[in-house]
């Protein structure tokens, strides 16, 4: 018999991460689980998956994305584990909410840190293997805020807009070598950043956006409610995308998600951040000024 294809997916731990891990383990591949804590993970993964202890389709690499020299063991691992993943998928991310005016310098870095310059880091660590094994699929999960930049949630919104225009950069660098590039555009998910468990809160609720955040959140909450969906009917989406053959491929998972990328392409900027004005019932221009 032919040995498993083998996939990378960074935050296996939890929410679509684990969700994705699971599917393809399940698909017979050999999935190389990246996390922070891989005893927790690992565990939740056998629980998904079945798999028993030292069960050669599963294994666990501990990865924390901001230190680099986790990210230099993590690639170690990896390639003496499996030599050159035949796909490489980069899930793990951390959001925020607030405005810009209420948001640490501090957030930012570590938000570009653990969602761009983490996952490049990774990447080029596993390039030259992948360029020598002639194959390869390097998957970035970006998010509808990737796609229009979404009020209180600008360093998520400009990091998931930095991801895509990094994984357009790099496929045409990479093509050449038989490897290809896909970007995925998340729907709304049942995640821990939908939950807030997984998204630093720094907004001043009793400041000067006040009455930003109060309709942002109100209706932020009820949109979201209704679009969520639990992060298993995220991972068809994935398996379509390892399955690609051209050079870059760009897809919506999720129908909101779909929706979007169509409405961003036929509708004007100006009336698409009217609409999105509207929707969020953010006050019009001018109207908070002091009298």
């Amino acid at each position: 018999m032919a040995e498993p294809r083998t996939v990378v997916v960074t935050g296996a731990s939890r929410g679509l991460g684990l969700a994705s891990a699971a599917h393809l383990y399940h698909r017979g591949w050999r999935v190389v689980a990246a996390m922070r804590s891989v005893d927790a993970g690992l565990q939740r993964l056998r629980e998904r998956t079945g798999a028993a202890p030292g069960d050669a389709r599963l294994v666990g690499v501990a990865l924390d994305l901001t230190e680099t020299s986790s990210i230099e063991r993590a690639a170690t691992q990896i390639l003496e584990v499996t030599g050159a993943p035949d796909a490489l998928v980069h899930n793990a991310g951390i959001s925020a909410a607030g405005m810009v005016e209420e948001t640490p310098i501090a957030l930012w870095e570590r938000m570009f840190a653990t969602n761009l310059f983490g996952p490049v880091a990774l990447t080029k660590a596993l390039l030259p293997a992948m360029r020598g094994a002639g194959r390869g699929r390097i998957v970035l999960v970006s998010s509808e805020a990737g796609v229009r930049g979404m009020p209180a949630t600008a360093p998520y919104s400009a990091v998931k807009g930095a991801v895509e225009r990094w994984g357009e950069s790099m496929a045409g660098e990479v093509a050449p070598f038989g490897i290809g590039v896909t970007v995925l555009i998340a729907g709304t998910y049942e995640t821990d950043i939908i939950t807030d468990a997984g998204t630093t809160d720094t907004r001043d609720l009793d400041g000067p956006y006040a009455r930003l955040h109060r309709t942002i959140d109100r209706r932020g909450r009820l949109l979201v409610g209704r679009a969520a969906r639990p992060p298993e009917r995220f991972v068809g989406g994935l398996a379509a995308a390892l399955e690609d053959t051209s050079a870059y491929a760009r897809h919506p998972v999720g129908s909101d998600a779909r929706m979007l990328l169509l409405a961003n392409g036929i509708i004007p900027t100006r009336v698409m951040h009217h609409m999105t004005r509207l929707l969020l019932g953010i006050p019009r221009r001018g109207s908070l000024r002091p009298e």
